[in-house]
């Protein structure tokens, strides 16, 4: 007699398909994504993901935390708030997205004019990112990213390096010393990541070494913005 297929479950052996039983539901990669630059409370998951409900939302974390990829904890003093983050095996994750990405950014559907979150975009970067050419000098940038999608929020911090031994980016609301300092809107920044655009003064802010923050972005442009 067949073993009965689970709702939910495509009861197959192969790794891959097991994976999908995992993250395969709707929405489930999108809340991984997002939370793999650090840990985030459910408010903000659910303001960083638009369209998701909050009961889905809920779903999505109860499973992912039933699955060992999520786990709920407390944040020690003085925050004292509840976050989702991912375990250490979730956190491998981010190698599929980036997979993901690199292969779904020549489609010809993507969609180019579609806003981003902060965490996302820079998780887009970092899915790309390349060495500095042989002989360019290790920079610094702290980059400075405020939600197009609401503006009232404070901006999101970040510390990028750019080397000809790798380029990385990191979220680091106070980065210390650095080359240059860009802050910008989602919108404006993706237009220089993923379109053809150029460094606006009027829409990008850069304050210390401009040609910092130029090779930043040729070291993480998507190929569309090559």
């Amino acid at each position: 007699m067949a073993t009965r297929r689970t709702y939910g479950s495509y009861n197959d052996g192969c790794a891959s398909a097991h994976a999908l039983d995992l993250i395969g539901e709707r929405w489930a990669l999108m809340v991984v994504r997002e939370l793999l630059l650090g840990p985030k409370r459910f408010v903000d998951l659910h303001h960083d993901i638009p369209g998701i409900g909050p009961g889905v939302l809920s779903r999505r974390l109860q499973d992912l935390e039933e699955s060992g990829v999520v786990v709920r904890r407390t944040l020690p003093r003085p925050a004292d708030v509840a976050v989702y983050d991912l375990t250490d095996w979730g956190r491998g994750l981010e190698d599929v997205n980036a997979a993901l990405s690199r292969w779904a950014v020549r489609s010809p559907r993507l969609p180019l004019h579609a806003d981003m979150s902060p965490d996302t975009l820079v998780l887009a970067m970092r899915a790309h990112a390349r060495p500095a050419p042989a002989g360019e000098p290790p920079r610094r940038i702290a980059l400075r990213l405020t939600d197009s999608r609401d503006t009232g929020r404070e901006p999101v911090g970040y510390l990028a390096t750019v080397s000809p031994a790798g380029t990385s980016i990191t979220k680091d609301p106070a980065p210390g010393e650095v080359d240059a300092l860009a802050e910008a809107s989602t919108r404006d920044w993706k237009a220089l990541v993923i379109g053809n655009a150029r460094i606006d003064d009027e829409a990008v802010v850069v304050t210390g070494d401009a040609a910092a923050v130029r090779a930043l972005l040729h070291a993480t442009a998507l190929p569309n913005g090559d």
